[in-house]
């Protein structure tokens, strides 16, 4: 049985099923593992892990310990009731009508990260400008219909993770400081500094950045370096400004003065920089990577919700978790009928009924011919049915791309 405890309750012969923090916060070779000696305990400890879930079958147990079922079953209630009294959600343009802007504008994107990365590696400085013009598009984009943009977003090839990783932090970025009403001025300089937090990377060699496995220690070290390499590269570029500057040198600061560069008090973490360290790890955890799968969208903002405890700001987790939905685009979810769609769209007076593209039957075990619902119509016009819960694609053998990008 997989629960979850405090790390100060972990004794030598416990089995570790899972460290409760992202994947590049702790220095570990392996996320499961049995503890064989103190130093272990004072390494979870010392690393900022404040709980862990362990495997009672392989280890120790803790009899009062919630279960991870119980855990997941609080969270998704918080959740829920986070967005249940959401304002609308407004949509100036349909998903058809945007998806098309939408691929060319990720592949622009796409492309200019990969020449700044390249430029860095020569040290040459950033072209500000064309840097603005993206990110300018991307708002366009966001302000008529963010689903079509952000699902494309979703979709990452292993090969070129860096560069999507940084357009997805810009877009998701940017509809946040939209959830949260920030100005035009603040939104565009924080997807500046979304589009650049990486820069630093380009400095990692290929094979530590892209190694099919745990880091050692000192890869690990090395990787940290990046917000450092990528603020003093940024620097060449008088121009870009300080919030750009301020959210690549510290998106993996942490609330509980555990992250990095310079292990930054809560008071010293400024608001943009708080927001990008939430959407950096969101898009992380959820992307396939050579050295892992990535988790399901409505799982990461469980985790996110989870962490929020200790390493990211409570209130602005809650808010993002508004401005993507329980359910965001690309999720694959199950209705009460049995049915399992791909979210396109958010509903624009309800998150709790997205838009979807029903793709298959769970009861009969059978693919549908695909067709679009709209929960939140009712009875008679394409409604009455609602959302149970999500599935991992992976347990039903179910391509979801396909209908995120048409």
């Amino acid at each position: 049985m997989i629960k979850k405890i405090p790390s100060q309750e972990l004794r030598v012969g416990m089995f570790i099923h899972e460290l409760d923090c992202d994947w590049l916060s702790h220095p570990f070779l392996k996320n499961q593992f049995k503890l064989a000696s103190d130093a272990q305990i004072e390494k979870v400890l010392d690393s900022g892990i404040h709980y862990v879930y362990i495997d009672t079958d392989k280890g120790l147990d803790v009899p009062d310990a919630p279960t991870e079922e119980e855990v997941r079953d609080s969270l998704q209630e918080e959740l829920i009731a986070l967005v249940t009294a959401e304002q609308p959600v407004i949509i100036h343009a349909t998903r058809d009508e945007e998806i098309q802007r939408a691929y060319a504008i990720k592949g622009r994107a796409q492309a200019l990260v990969r020449n700044v990365m390249a430029d860095a590696r020569l040290g040459r400085a950033v072209e500000v400008e064309q840097v603005d013009h993206v990110v300018e598009n991307i708002t366009e984009s966001i302000l008529r219909n963010s689903g079509a943009i952000l699902g494309l977003l979703t979709i990452k090839n292993k090969d070129d993770y860096t560069f999507l990783h940084c357009v997805s932090v810009c877009a998701l970025l940017v509809a946040f400081c939209r959830t949260m009403n920030l100005d035009a001025e603040t939104t565009r300089l924080a997807g500046m500094g979304g589009l650049l937090h990486d820069t630093g990377k380009a400095l990692v060699p290929d094979e530590v950045l892209n190694k099919p496995g745990k880091l050692t220690d000192d890869e690990f070290e090395l990787i940290k370096r990046h917000p450092r390499d990528g603020y003093e590269i940024l620097l060449k570029s008088p121009e870009i400004g300080p919030i750009p500057l301020d959210i690549t040198l510290h998106h993996h600061e942490r609330m509980d003065g555990n992250g990095y560069p310079d292990k930054l008090k809560p008071e010293q973490i400024p608001q943009l920089v708080r927001m990008s360290s939430i959407v950096d790890v969101y898009d992380a955890i959820t992307a396939d990577r050579c050295y892992h799968r990535g988790i399901t969208a409505t799982d990461a903002l469980r985790k996110l919700h989870e962490w929020s405890a200790f390493h990211f700001d409570p209130k602005l987790v809650q808010a993002f978790i508004r401005c993507v939905g329980i359910y965001p685009v690309g999720a694959l979810v199950k209705l009460e009928s049995g049915r399992l769609g791909v979210v396109l769209e958010q509903n624009d007076t309800n998150l709790l009924q997205p838009r979807l593209k029903v793709i298959f039957n769970a009861k009969t075990g059978h693919r549908v011919e695909p067709y679009d619902l709209d929960l939140s119509r009712p009875m008679g016009c394409g409604g009455a049915d609602r959302i149970v819960g999500h599935e991992d694609p992976a347990k039903w053998k179910l391509d979801t791309q396909p209908f995120i990008s048409s």
